[in-house]
């Protein structure tokens, strides 16, 4: 009967080199973390599919025949190249992970909803995205790109402007409708007011938005706090009352209508912003440069809502 000229199974050499190496079946079956009754089976197969001799079984061991001690020579080569592929291909996999860090409110309201169209059209980029309201996490070394809230100055990064910073009242269609005085800013004082707890002191709150719109600091009916963006936006969603919406940061939400611009086309603007922030000096691999390219060609894409 003609031999076959086929290739046993790959676990059949692995139970083999380890029986050969351990010296015997019981040390294969701990190293490779299968039964010994298993590593003895893949052995037994090996044996006859080469139609050899491969071990000497003694009582509690195993002796590599001479042919045997052939086999592993080569098998040992073999399986020593195939385990260097394997890590070769899994610190190729590990590049190809991306470290984005980025405040709550871009995590969640800004890159999310962007998220899954990037991923269909880069499978074979993984994103680890990190977010954060802590300066010194997202900008910690880990971190291949981040994206902060600012004016642009960070020692020891280049920085790029994604978008400004403009602010306007947003609330759920349903709300207005209980609600129709809010189309009248002076109104809105005393109307449900949703507020961020931040510990930015720059981060605009309602008295100092309307103080850019009527001139003086009023006295507020009530609000409801939440310590994130994120949650604020989310409660104005569902009808809670009305937030300060940031412009980009809530787009999509007045795209799909779940909220809308209250009391016009009024607006503050500041002086900050959002950038995208990188260390000059780290390696640039070609995963690193897709996500960023991605993240600047959002930014070029957005809706300007006013000189800036």
């Amino acid at each position: 009967m003609a031999q076959t000229l086929s290739l046993p199974p790959l676990d059949y050499f692995l139970a083999f080199e380890a029986a050969a190496k351990s010296g015997s079946f019981s040390g294969a079956s701990n190293v490779l973390h299968i039964s010994e009754s298993a590593i003895s089976r893949k052995v037994r197969l090996l044996e006859e599919h080469y139609q050899l001799p491969l071990f000497v079984r003694g009582h509690r061991s195993v002796t590599l025949t001479a042919q045997g001690q052939d086999l592993l020579g080569s098998v040992g080569r073999s399986i020593d190249i195939l385990r260097d592929a394997s890590r070769s291909m899994h610190a190729q996999s590990d590049r190809r992970t991306v470290n984005l860090a980025a405040t709550n409110s871009v995590a969640t309201l800004w890159l999310m909803p962007k998220l899954r169209k990037f991923n269909q059209v880069n499978s074979h980029i993984r994103i680890m995205l990190v977010a954060s309201d802590s300066d010194a996490e997202c900008l910690s070394d880990k971190m291949d790109l981040a994206i902060l809230r600012g004016e642009g100055d960070w020692p020891g990064f280049e920085a790029r402007k994604l978008f400004g910073e403009t602010v306007f009242p947003v609330a759920s269609p349903a709300y207005l409708e209980k609600n129709s005085g809010a189309v009248e800013i002076e109104n809105l004082p005393g109307l449900d007011l949703i507020e961020v707890t931040s510990s930015h002191y720059e981060w605009m709150d309602w008295k100092s938005w309307l103080y850019t719109q009527i001139g003086s600091e009023p006295t507020l009916k009530q609000t409801t706090n939440f310590n994130t963006y994120p949650l604020a936006i989310q409660a104005a969603v569902d009808g809670l009352g009305i937030a300060l919406g940031w412009g980009h940061l809530v787009d999509h939400l007045l795209r799909s209508g779940q909220l809308v611009r209250v009391s016009g086309e009024r607006y503050a603007r500041t002086k900050s912003g959002y950038y995208l922030l990188k260390r000059p000096r780290r390696k640039v691999f070609s995963e690193l440069k897709i996500v960023e390219n991605w993240l600047i060609s959002a930014s070029a894409r957005r809706k300007r809502f006013s000189p800036g």
